[in-house]
């Protein structure tokens, strides 16, 4: 039994380099992908009305196969590296408190709702879109992004302090300057906090507009303030792309390096490579330069069968 689980929880968490894991993964990510636009098309109601029993069908369908993916990670849990999740019971309730098991949770949670609950609870069919988050388990793009976020948490919250203090002093004044000449729009400061947003952004609905000298300063200065406030936030997170992509970048450097130790790339070592690749999400491109660097510091590398160079992504002799 504890094989099986094992099995289960590197198929499932993509532990495995198997071609199995492969096949589940890219057929949970199909799966994902077509609840997704099944959602969407029935939001229109000429398809709805025509496809309604094959879309509700599917939707059965979809929901029994992610129920029955989120009992076997829950299952799984406790064969996760991490010691929090190892223990039988709370190591799985902790499993199943982390993010992605809770949208895993919130996407299928809402069908059964339906069942035991006499409301009508269609509506929060559409909680199902929270499928789309679960691509970040299959995609290294989407992982990185998750982990620019963790890393750069703190910075991006004190952005957003900023830009919360500043938005409540903008709509403040703006109250004080515009309610006596437009009560009927800057009716209170809550009010007067859409305006505040709408010029700190730059969008500029022209539905709230200030009429009074004082009221168009303060507009002048918060427009002004909030160019470089509001993309404060996506200078940092760019700058968490940057460095976490050099992180991936010097991770499978590392890996090149130690596997060239011995002057020949393997078959082993070269399928290594290929999946260390893809799971750091470096393109085709970028391991073929850090592999010609590589290059310099040893010789060129051979495959024992056939002498021609190999480098991950390209198992054709060069």
């Amino acid at each position: 039994m504890s094989g099986l689980r094992r099995r289960t929880h590197e198929i499932l968490e993509n532990a495995s380099d198997r071609p199995v894991a492969r096949l589940v993964n890219r057929l949970l990510i199909g799966l994902i992908i077509l609840n997704v636009l099944a959602i969407l098309l029935a939001s229109v109601t000429p398809i709805a009305a025509r496809y309604h029993a094959w879309l509700l069908g599917f939707e059965w369908f979809s929901i029994l196969v992610f129920t029955v993916e989120y009992l076997a990670r829950v299952w799984a849990a406790v064969e996760h590296r991490d010691v929090r999740y190892q223990a039988p019971l709370m190591g799985r309730i902790r499993y199943m408190l982390r993010p992605l098991p809770l949208v895993d949770l919130l996407a299928i949670l809402p069908f059964y709702l339906a069942f035991l609950m006499p409301v009508d609870l269609r509506f929060m069919r559409i909680f199902r879109l929270f499928l789309i988050f679960k691509l970040t388990r299959y995609h290294a793009s989407m992982s990185l992004l998750s982990r620019v976020i963790r890393n750069e948490a703190r910075p991006i919250a004190a952005a957003l302090f900023v830009l919360a203090t500043l938005l409540t002093v903008a709509a403040s004044f703006a109250f004080i300057a515009e309610h006596e000449a437009q009560p009927d729009k800057f009716a209170s400061i809550p009010d007067a906090m859409w305006w505040a947003i709408v010029t700190m952004t730059t969008v500029g609905y022209g539905d709230m507009v200030p009429v009074t000298p004082f009221g168009k300063l303060v507009g002048a200065v918060i427009a002004v303030i909030g160019l470089g406030m509001v993309a404060l936030p996506a200078g940092l997170l760019a700058s968490g792309f940057s460095e976490q992509l050099h992180v991936r970048k010097r991770a499978f450097e590392d890996e090149v390096h130690r596997m060239l130790g011995d002057g020949v790339l393997s078959d082993e070592e070269h399928d290594r490579l290929v999946s260390i690749r893809e799971r750091l999400g470096l393109t085709d491109q970028q391991a073929a330069e850090i592999m010609h660097l590589m290059r310099r510091r040893h010789e060129g590398i051979r495959c024992p069968h056939c002498g021609h160079e190999l480098t991950p992504g390209n198992r054709e002799p060069g």
